[in-house]
């Protein structure tokens, strides 16, 4: 297959397992001849927070010499962001090669009679199977979809377990309390791994991961809040100090700088395994993790701020950093799929925004942006939903003085940034 053929197999598989579980990954695994073998692993699960606590790690571990993979999911411009080593994607021939091999046995799993992958099977398949060629010194590998039973689970030598920040988010897969869906992420931990947690938990998640981690014997590293000392600095920068380490860090927000302690402590207890990371490397690494769509500052002045945030806990976060920055009367745009809390979203977003854009992401689960815009309403003091999101951005930038704020879907967020980025002076 060549690079399209290949994309246009993986797209056509199911999204979601009939009955979700990691045997059918070990098993397509086995038939690749097991590359995750090969492989060392820093593994990551959790409802906020994965995506930019991988890309920091990664380059941590880049910066300290080291050959890393990293897996990250979803993508925001280019598939083949799922696939990097030492920041770098995959190449496209490469890829339909992988894909290719992988496709073969796929095909001779269903002629023994086994179930359909799904997508996610085949795109952690293909992603181990890269490393192992690559011969990765260590792989970052962000979970899909919870943890336990997420077909990233069928690797075993997983060194560090991460749990970023926790919500209730994929309720209907994880269960509708936060002692579920913890119990679900921690489903991660393997025997003689360290657990890292992210510091910011309710009480009844920190008491699952304690649980989880004396099953497997795992000793438990997590910041401190009090650790962390912010340093006033100029808009959108964010700037601390945890631990002794003096941090710049590119992507705005008090839960960034926790998910930079996280990958401090991760950094740490690797280092407590064997690796040889400097604190030189650890600062690096950091600072130069720059994360699409993750409070993506376009312009400080008036602000225009891009989010991929699709939950009540992400919104938390952005309400937070514009408090901080004393952002008021934004027009805001926002595109939100069902059973994400759109509610409790526009409720959060609404003393920092005027005028609220509905549109509709492009999801088979979005929400209808003639219904948002009926729900914000009760928020916002001028309402209006549109067909697409170029008229959508086009109508909201005429009232845009105050800054413009775009966020609800990571699938809203990937739109946008191809449109700005397609121009040169953000005008769509």
């Amino acid at each position: 297959m060549d690079y399209e053929k290949a994309l246009e197999w993986v797209h056509s598989l199911p999204r979601l397992a009939e009955h979700p579980g990691v045997e059918n990954e070990k098993k397509l695994l086995e038939k690749l001849g097991n590359p995750e073998k090969s492989l060392k692993f820093v593994h990551i699960a959790g409802t906020n927070g994965k995506g930019s606590t991988t890309m920091m790690m990664s380059n941590i571990l880049k910066c300290a010499g080291y050959r890393v993979g990293a897996t990250i999911s979803p993508y925001v411009l280019d598939f083949r962001e799922r696939f990097q080593i030492n920041g770098e994607m995959i190449g496209k021939d490469v890829l339909a090669e992988v894909l290719t091999q992988v496709r073969k046995a796929v095909e001779g799993l269903e002629n023994e009679g086994w179930d359909s992958m799904v997508e996610f099977d085949v795109v952690t398949a293909a992603a181990l199977v890269w490393f192992a060629k690559e011969k990765c010194d260590i792989v970052c590998m962000e979970t899909g979809l919870g943890g336990r039973l997420d077909a990233t689970n069928a690797v075993e030598n997983t060194l560090v377990a991460c749990i970023t920040a926790i919500g209730k988010d994929h309720t209907e897969l994880l269960g509708d309390t936060l002692e579920k869906i913890a119990r679900e992420k921690c489903g991660i931990f393997k025997k003689g791994c360290t657990v890292v947690c992210y510091p910011e938990q309710e009480k009844e998640v920190i008491e699952v991961v304690q649980e989880q981690a004396k099953q497997y014997h795992a000793p438990i590293r997590m910041p401190e809040q009090e650790d962390f000392y912010f340093y006033r600095g100029q808009p959108f920068e964010n700037r601390v100090n945890y631990g002794g380490y003096d941090l710049n860090i590119a992507m705005p927000g008090k839960h960034q700088a926790y998910n930079a302690g996280v990958a401090i402590e991760i950094a740490l207890a690797l280092c407590d395994k064997g690796f040889d990371i400097s604190d030189d490397a650890i600062i690096e690494g950091i600072e130069e993790t720059k994360f699409p769509a993750r409070i993506e500052v376009f312009c400080k002045r008036p602000p225009l701020i891009l989010d991929g945030m699709h939950n009540v806990q992400g919104a938390k976060a952005l309400a937070s950093v514009l408090e901080q920055e004393k952002v008021k009367h934004l027009t805001l745009v926002i595109g939100v799929l069902h059973g994400k809390g759109e509610e409790k979203m526009l409720e959060l977003l609404a003393p920092y925004a005027d005028r609220c854009c509905t549109v509709t992401p492009d999801s088979p689960r979005a929400i209808p942006a003639q219904e948002l815009a009926q729900t914000a309403k009760r928020y916002y003091r001028e309402t209006a939903f549109f067909e697409s999101v170029p008229q959508a951005l086009r109508h909201a930038m005429q009232f845009a003085e105050n800054g413009l704020l775009i966020c609800g879907s990571l699938y809203l967020a990937a739109e946008v940034r191809s449109l700005l980025e397609k121009t040169t002076n953000t005008t769509v």
